[in-house]
């Protein structure tokens, strides 16, 4: 869903969220006209087939998922198949495995406020991670584990074609650019995702930042800042490339 004016304006001084990360949005996000919406609505519900259908492929094929013995069920990721922004994190959590859905737990309650900040809702965001399942111990995703489940990420990506990627942490970052650099020296630099060849899709700009769990375990005047400042980066982004589209 496109983000309003008033939530680009709102950009232009960090909000009481900023400090605490979390407020009551000033801006509503805005529906697109009603001579564009059964399009809309029409090409959502294809992608709501398509996500529902790669679900049920890789809890039957992944190569990860279907071996792995640490997890109770796979978290394949939820949100509007028709989102502007698309948040991709590590892998599933305690309360993610127990639920089946991502980012639930502290770390998904700070990513609720990082989105409400943004004048969104999260039903208007798609939100996935990189692994489907529970690491052991809830560890870093293993590069073998990533090579095996990452490329059922690759196709929501494609389902969902979201005008931006955030990418919350060092290992969705990593994945998503192919490099190995680590996400400080990363966050808050505008890059892109280059969809496989053949796709037919263009490249989707990717704005790096900090994993919510990071922000809590950080929960710092600058770390907070600096989320916020990425964040009105995807906001403006979005709001450019809707006038753009418009035009």
């Amino acid at each position: 869903m496109p983000i309003s004016s008033r939530a680009v304006a709102a950009v232009a001084a960090p909000p009481a969220a900023v400090r605490p990360l979390a407020i009551s949005p000033t801006a509503s996000v805005t529906t697109a006209t009603a001579s564009a919406r059964p399009a809309v609505d029409q090409a959502s519900a294809a992608r709501t087939v398509q996500l529902e259908e790669l679900r049920e492929r890789h809890d039957r094929e992944c190569p990860f998922c279907t071996t792995s013995r640490n997890h109770t069920q796979t978290v394949f990721g939820e949100g509007n198949a028709f989102a502007d922004v698309f948040f991709v994190g590590e892998a599933p959590g305690d309360t993610e495995d127990t639920t089946g859905r991502p980012f639930v737990g502290r770390a998904g309650q700070k990513l609720d406020e990082m989105i409400q900040a943004m004048g969104l809702r999260r039903e208007d965001c798609y939100i996935a991670n990189v692994l489907k399942s529970r690491p052991l111990d809830n560890r870093t995703p293993l590069p073998s584990e990533v090579a095996l489940c990452g490329p059922y990420l690759v196709e929501q990506i494609l389902i969902v074609r979201p005008k931006v990627l955030v990418s919350l942490g060092g290992p969705a970052t990593q994945l998503l650019l192919n490099v190995e650099t680590g996400i400080t020296k990363l966050r808050g630099i505008w890059t892109q995702w280059t969809p496989p060849q053949g796709s037919g899709m263009a490249p989707i700009p990717v704005m790096p930042t900090f994993h919510p769990a990071y922000l809590l375990r950080n929960y710092t005047v600058q770390t907070r800042g600096e989320v916020w400042s990425d964040l009105k980066a995807v906001i403006q982004r979005i709001a450019e490339s809707s006038s753009n589209a418009s035009r």
